[in-house]
């Protein structure tokens, strides 16, 4: 089959997220099954500089944007085997960063989403199923349905479409959308596109596409509940059928402790004395107080209440007491990031707070650290507990969305699990869980260091899930 991924970031070429670590995993584990896969993307300028020497211009062409004409050029490379399509725009895509642009926020990706259908006929590449990815290429299976379908070069295209997180949808106003795409009245009424006297472009995606899978399977069942499906979930229930939870895998090349030239010191689950070096080189580098004996405890992640900040927040006081280290690793919300520069200054060689994002130091946090924090309020599936896991780090995490699929909880009688889990979104749940991970740390090594092995045992590869979207495309082809 050919399969043609659409998404607004991937691994190696430009990262905000745990979306551009699946662009960048899943095509490859396709194309090692034997599907002809070819990515299309944004060319952000800023990020794609070194690796301009290895693109090659293709062609140009203008495309209609509501009243705009506007110039697209087509840039290709090959990686790892895999075709990578970048569609140049240095207006829409010229920028200092990715997203942010609450100006024309909604044109740049509208020019995108036209964008990609548009290139189609110049790739030499009909493709079976557009899969197409989170609220910034929503409009896609939209434009096919309502506005390319009956054309030649595109009859018989099916499209999945992927929420990797449903909270951020692409809601712009019905003015603007309507303008963007030429698009009919009819579309912007509570069964089609409008929502809460907007549009969304994820909307779009969910209500036209033929397929639509989520990156884990309790996710998915999740959403279609009104605490988890931010004012979709009629929606998502509308479309139950044709709803698919798949996990997210993990590049076990590229998270390697045994390889991993980031870490201060390589190791493998034989060998954990190299993770205690690990440990006393974190604690250097972020200004804690080294000590191999003290637990210490990372966090990377976005700085926002999904994240379960305010819990960590509200028990800040009682995890210093237990005596552990603790370092923050991400940027996100003013208030949190007031929060952690005044706990480092509180607790000084106890809490480092990082706020960067540094995806060298974001490795050494999973290698050094005994134990990872993911107090998620929701979490779609969560890459950190699963690298966190490859590192020998054990995560601490909420029942919730793909932390729950992919945690085993510690079960003292047999011996078996990979982590630490807790169930009700509240401080109190939280802090008892930390409080038996960090006793088990301290009082029962042995037992610990059989988890640690455990979690570095799972196989979190893409082989699995790469298995069931060719059979979701097959179906989805097939329709």
């Amino acid at each position: 089959m050919k399969i043609l991924f659409a998404a607004s970031e991937c691994v190696p070429f430009v990262k905000t997220g745990g979306l551009a670590d699946v662009i960048g995993a899943l095509p490859q584990a396709l194309r090692e099954k034997g599907e002809d896969v070819c990515v299309i993307l944004p060319l952000y300028k800023k990020y794609m500089q070194p690796w301009r020497q290895q693109l090659r211009h293709r062609m140009y062409f203008y495309l209609n944007l509501g009243w705009r004409r506007q110039y697209c050029g087509i840039e290709e490379l090959t990686y790892q085997g895999v075709r990578y399509v970048f569609l140049d725009n240095e207006y829409y895509f010229g920028r200092d960063s990715i997203y942010g642009y609450s100006q024309d926020e909604c044109e740049r990706f509208a020019f995108f989403c036209r964008a990609v259908l548009e290139a189609l006929p110049h790739l030499d590449f009909k493709p079976d199923v557009i899969h197409c990815h989170d609220w910034q290429t929503g409009m896609i299976p939209v434009l096919l349905r309502r506005q390319y379908g009956s054309i030649d070069q595109y009859r018989g295209i099916k499209t999945v479409y992927t929420i990797h997180n449903l909270r951020y949808q692409g809601l712009f106003g019905i003015d603007e959308i309507k303008d963007l795409f030429g698009l009919e009245d009819a579309l912007f009424t509570a069964d089609q596109l409008e929502i809460y006297g907007g549009a969304s472009f994820m909307k779009g995606g969910l209500l036209y596409a033929d397929a639509i899978t989520t990156v884990s399977p309790n996710y998915a069942n999740e959403i279609r509940t009104a605490y988890y499906g931010e004012r979709l979930e009629g929606v998502i229930a509308s479309r139950e059928a044709d709803l698919y939870g798949v996990i997210n895998g993990l590049d076990m090349d590229a998270y390697n402790p045994r390889t991993d030239s980031e870490i201060a010191c390589r190791y493998d689950a034989q060998h954990l004395e190299g993770k205690v070096q690990n440990k006393l080189a974190l604690q250097k580098e972020v200004g804690l107080l080294e000590d191999a004996s003290v637990p210490l405890i990372g966090m990377v992640t976005r700085l926002t209440g999904q994240k379960g900040l305010d819990l960590v927040e509200y028990a800040l006081d009682q995890l210093m007491n237990l005596g552990v280290q603790l370092v923050v690793l991400g940027t996100g919300d003013e208030r949190y990031v007031n929060l952690l520069k005044w706990a480092q200054w509180r607790y000084q060689q106890q809490l480092s707070a990082c706020i960067q994002m540094d995806f060298g130091r974001a490795r050494r946090i999973y290698a050094g650290c005994d134990l990872f924090l993911m107090p998620s309020q929701f979490e779609p599936c969560g890459l950190s507990q699963l690298i966190a896991m490859r590192y020998g780090t054990l995560p601490i995490v909420r029942e919730t969305g793909g932390l729950k699929d992919t945690v085993i909880p510690y079960d003292a009688a047999a011996g078996t699990g990979t982590g630490f889990t807790f169930y009700s979104y509240n401080a109190d749940d939280m802090m008892r869980t930390v409080r038996y991970a960090v006793s088990l740390y301290k009082k029962q090594r042995g037992a610990f260091d059989q988890i640690v092995k455990n979690a570095m045992a799972g196989d979190f590869s893409w082989g699995p899930s790469a298995q069931r979207y060719m059979e979701i495309y097959q179906k989805t082809a097939e329709k």
